[in-house]
């Protein structure tokens, strides 16, 4: 390099002293400019062949670590499970609300219209078959009684004609065709009378012992669930119509009424078994069978009403008590079963732990869990196969993962 500098030097003397002579210049003037541009250019070939160490920070790669893989100093510390293969029947939990048996319904009617004159039960009260339940005052029985007298008194006219006809006949004074005449008469007032005897037991009068009250008795046991009249009100099928008085509904047989989601329709079928779960009697597990499908979904929240038969034996159930029914599955299947312990709730999201291969690091894996069974197991519906290694006790994994 040094010996590149006198070259340098002494080419730029040379011409500097070329240049002094032709323009009367000074030659050093020329010589320092040319030293420096060479020594610009010497120190600019040093720097390209210096040590790489010396220049300036390189780029380094950024290395990225997965959220959901962790590292622990001590796995042994943490034991790993295999998931276990389990037959498990699906449930659907819904939810619903006690109603009366519609078959099991009865109306109260009076037949006779009128005004109430006494109303000897109310909503809710519990009544018996024939017990009487109201009175009513009505216009139609005094008709039907005095309809039924005169009938009495017309058979007993035509009969003692018939008899008198029947003797003259014996003794030939009358003709055959008059003592026909009075049997057609005879016959026709037994008919009347026979007639007015029906209406009056229909409207619910004894004959033996006329009254102008009719007396209403229930037709089932049951419990009043409907009642439309009230003391001094008018009754009668003018007034109530096909729902009658009073509407009574046996309770030994009840509907639970609940709503199934579209995306679960599939899951529900005629005749399926169905567990009931009442508020009011915890740890008590009612039977039930699904008896309809509702064929129309509600167009707002997209639901399906779905008809639930129970027995009632013990009246316990309730019209209007809330309900949560458990559609068992008609097959079992297998699914996979682990420790409660193995499963980290974190964030609305439920994981497992499972390892990747390397020495003490594990990956966060999401599941679905389904019912928790006894032992401590529970159910994971998807996210997870049986046979499957998992960690054995995942929270304490994820808080030593964490204080590292």
């Amino acid at each position: 390099m040094t010996v590149g500098v006198e070259a340098i030097r002494a080419e730029a003397i040379q011409d500097s002293g070329s240049s002094a002579a032709l323009r009367n210049e000074k030659p050093h003037t020329h010589w320092w400019t040319l030293a420096a541009a060479g020594l610009a250019i010497c120190l600019a070939g040093c720097k390209k062949e210096g040590n790489p160490a010396a220049e300036g920070p390189q780029n380094l790669p950024i290395v990225k670590t997965n959220p959901d893989e962790v590292h622990v100093d001590k796995p042994n510390l943490f034991p790993l499970v295999y998931a276990q293969s389990k037959e498990i029947t699906s449930k659907l939990d819904v939810t619903g609300t006690v109603s009366p048996d519609v078959s099991r319904e009865l109306p109260v009617l009076s037949l006779a219209n009128g005004r109430v004159v006494a109303l000897l039960v109310g909503l809710g009260d519990y009544v018996k078959k024939g017990q009487l339940v109201m009175k009513v005052q009505s216009n139609d029985v005094a008709t039907a009684f005095a309809t039924y007298i005169q009938s009495v008194s017309n058979e007993h006219l035509a009969k003692v004609t018939l008899d008198r006809d029947n003797l003259l006949l014996s003794k030939g004074a009358i003709s055959q065709s008059t003592q026909e005449a009075a049997q057609n008469g005879e016959d026709d007032a037994l008919a009347a009378l026979k007639a007015s005897e029906q209406q009056l037991e229909i409207l619910g009068v004894d004959k033996n012992h006329p009254s102008d009250t009719v007396n209403v008795y229930s037709p089932t046991n049951g419990v009043v669930i409907s009642q439309n009249v009230t003391n001094a009100a008018a009754a009668g099928v003018s007034y109530a119509g096909n729902q009658g008085s009073l509407t009574i509904a046996d309770l030994s047989h009840v509907w639970v009424i609940v709503d199934v989601y579209e995306n679960d329709l599939a899951q529900v079928h005629m005749g399926q078994h169905v567990d009931i779960h009442i508020s009011a009697y915890p740890g008590q597990v009612f039977d039930g069978t699904i008896s309809d499908i509702g064929a129309v979904l509600d167009p707002n929240i997209r639901t399906a009403k779905v008809r639930i038969q129970v027995n009632n034996p013990k009246d316990e159930l309730r019209i209007g008590m809330f309900a949560t029914a458990t559609i068992l599955g008609s097959k079992p299947s297998d699914e996979a079963v682990v420790p409660t312990d193995a499963v980290l709730q974190l964030h609305d999201m439920t994981y497992v732990f499972e390892p990747t291969g390397q020495q003490g690091t594990f990956k966060r894996v999401p599941v679905k869990t389904g019912d928790t069974l006894s032992g401590n197991q529970v159910v994971i519906q998807a996210g997870l196969t049986p046979g499957q290694q998992v960690v054995g006790n995942a929270l304490d994994l994820e808080n030593t993962a964490d204080n590292q």
